[in-house]
């Protein structure tokens, strides 16, 4: 199922393995479903069905001018999973956020929630690395300023990363997604209590996100926090400790 229509755009999609379902989504810029795929994704697959997509306008998914703040984004969720009665869910960095807001917005669909480095407050994630603060900067300029492993893992060769530069061109000129990020209202601690399920919250030691990991722990009843040696790209940093707890969590 690599292409999908839902909501009026065109979805790159992909699955891995067989049992238990469990959705992964991904950042925004330079994210996409690969960071699930070429990380912790195929050792999930070896006990559940794991669906990972790219977000509107990333990767291989259709470009969309608007949409990215986390209500359209949980909408796009939605449909990919109609399928699905009901799933375990991963989000990393706003993709996080989309997690946290479906299971809000829809509850009874998430069985176990991983939250990993979610920007609390939303404005965070304007502020929380050099590349995605640096508002109306060239592509190239953005991608010069990631961690080198990063900076490797999302280039590759020299077509995927002139991919990347006219993603990121699209994104930071022609969408709306900035704006949207800083439009994006908080989570209160009261709507966060709302949430019943078993939820996992996973930041790195060395990451400005962090504090927001210790105020989710304060919010959601019985959830748990894990700290991590690394940054903010855990499934870069983090990788096998990133894949125990998951697998531990998801069960």
């Amino acid at each position: 199922m690599p292409l999908v229509a839902a909501n009026g755009l065109t979805f790159h999609v992909q699955e891995l393995g067989e049992g238990p379902p469990v959705v992964m989504l991904h950042g925004l810029l330079i994210g996409s479903l690969a960071s699930w795929y070429f990380t912790a994704g195929p050792s999930l697959a070896l006990t559940h069905r794991v669906r990972m997509f790219d977000l509107r306008g990333h990767g291989r998914s259709e470009r969309a001018a608007t949409g990215y703040d986390t209500r359209t984004l949980a909408g796009d969720l939605a449909a990919l999973t109609a399928d699905l009665p009901i799933f375990d869910l991963v989000g990393h960095s706003w993709g996080a956020l989309v997690a946290l807001r479906f299971a809000l917005d829809h509850p009874g669909r998430v069985r176990r929630l991983a939250i990993v480095e979610a920007p609390v407050p939303p404005a965070n994630a304007l502020a929380m690395s050099e590349f995605l603060a640096a508002d109306g900067a060239l592509p190239g300029r953005l991608i010069d300023a990631l961690p080198e492993s990063l900076r490797v893992a999302v280039t590759g060769g020299r077509r995927q990363a002139e991919r990347l530069l006219k993603s990121l061109e699209f994104l930071i000129v022609q969408s709306t997604l900035l704006d949207d990020v800083r439009a994006e209202r908080d989570l209160d601690d009261a709507e966060l209590a709302r949430l019943a399920i078993p939820v996992l919250i996973v930041y790195g030691d060395r990451s400005s996100c962090l504090p927001a990991g210790e105020r989710l722990l304060r919010a959601i009843p019985g959830a748990s926090l894990a700290v991590l040696p690394g940054g903010h790209y855990l499934h870069l940093d983090a990788r096998a400790e990133l894949i125990a707890l998951l697998e531990r969590h998801l069960g």
